[in-house]
């Protein structure tokens, strides 16, 4: 691992929402918008490795993630910047039976929360928001603007990692 790897414990919440009003989004504290495209990688059971491009307005960044999931609602997770140069090779090893995910990130605080809206080209009417939390143990109070339509906290078919291989049907 280079200087610049993070390693840390991921714990978080994730929802499938209706659709957003994106303008709505864009209205909130610390709102971003990002294009991201992620290719999944071999890894041991029980792991997942990817590599991750995102672009911001005019700025590309790379990242390579080794995620190791500790239970339903937590990982480990090891990230480390990589370059253009470095992300293309490793593209080039994806793994067997798994496609490019590709999605708009939109993120934004509220009520000191940080939310994430993921929008996937293959939904129309709807989206996945996720909430990274401190500790297991922490309420967060849900954006009053979002229409939340089940909890998939834990179910692995709404991983990316699985919508890699296969993506879900649309929850209406």
């Amino acid at each position: 691992m280079s200087d610049k790897s993070k390693i840390g414990i991921e714990i978080e919440r994730k929802y499938i929402i209706r659709m957003p009003d994106i303008s709505a989004l864009s209205r909130q504290e610390g709102y971003t918008s990002s294009s991201i495209l992620q290719i999944y990688l071999p890894a041991p059971y029980g792991s997942t490795h990817r590599i991750r491009s995102r672009q911001y307005a005019n700025e590309i960044s790379y990242t390579e993630t080794k995620k190791t999931r500790i239970d339903h609602m937590s990982a480990k997770e090891c990230e480390r910047e990589i370059t253009a140069a470095e992300f293309a090779s490793l593209a080039t090893k994806i793994l067997d039976s798994t496609h490019p995910v590709s999605k708009v990130r939109h993120t934004f605080l509220y009520r000191g929360a940080l939310f994430e809206v993921d929008v996937y080209p293959e939904w129309k009417h709807t989206a996945i928001m996720e909430t990274e939390l401190d500790s297991r143990d922490t309420t967060v109070e849900m954006p009053d603007f979002i229409e939340i339509v089940k909890e998939v906290t834990g179910d692995k078919s709404y991983s990316n990692r699985a919508m890699s291989q296969h993506f879900p049907e649309e929850q209406l």
